[in-house]
């Protein structure tokens, strides 16, 4: 008589299923493993002397696993500095013109000052003039990162009759955005001083009133 247990044992072993092709087997720790690394090697030596190998040693894996994701550390960096357009930043919902600026700045503020955006940046801009790619990635996460955020505070101060509907979007964003980042990425500033984020927020907030 045949049992249950003979008839598993002649049974033929079923195939193993195959692991997917592509992009579906990149595990999502590793690669952001690798985008950890970047920043931080982007900050410790920039990116003319950042390389693959650097890179893979800081995340802790093999120059493969980032050369499975990017072809080159510019498409790389490219795919970084592009991804902060789409992130951007948080948007403000104080109920008043300049208590949103007020936020604005101090969430900007803090996040120009980080030690590590404080060496990419001007780093990148540097590169910038060089690489028309880089230049363009750039101004893409720098000025759109921000405008999305500038069009909500100035579409709900408009709302709130704060401000008049329609003004010029673009001379709105360069007033909202340039003093800080005049300050904090240009100047390399230190530390705003007390008061100095309250008083560019009402300054800022009575020049789009004036518009």
């Amino acid at each position: 008589m045949t049992t249950n247990a003979d008839a598993a044992r002649t049974q033929p072993p079923k195939p193993r299923r195959r692991a997917p092709a592509g992009a579906a087997v990149l595990r999502e720790d590793v690669t952001e493993a690798i985008q950890a690394a970047v920043f931080e090697e982007l900050a410790a030596v920039g990116y003319a002397r950042m390389s693959i190998e650097g890179i893979a040693r800081r995340a802790g894996v093999g120059k493969t696993a980032v050369y499975r994701r990017w072809r080159s550390k510019l498409h790389l960096v490219l795919d970084l500095v592009s991804a902060v357009a789409v992130q951007g930043l948080p948007a403000p919902d104080t109920g008043s013109l300049e208590g949103d600026l007020r936020l604005l700045y101090e969430v900007t503020s803090r996040a120009l000052r980080h030690p590590v955006a404080g060496q990419i940046i001007p780093d990148l801009q540097a590169e910038a003039a060089r690489n028309p790619e880089i230049a363009e990635a750039m101004q893409k996460a720098l000025r759109e990162g921000q405008q999305g955020v500038a069009s909500g505070i100035v579409a709900a101060a408009a709302a709130r009759g704060e401000v008049r509907e329609g003004i010029d979007a673009d001379l709105a964003l360069d007033i909202i955005s340039g003093p800080l980042y005049w300050r904090s990425v240009v100047v390399r500033a230190p530390k705003p001083p007390k008061g100095y984020l309250p008083s560019l927020a009402r300054a800022t907030a009575a020049a789009l009133k004036a518009l």
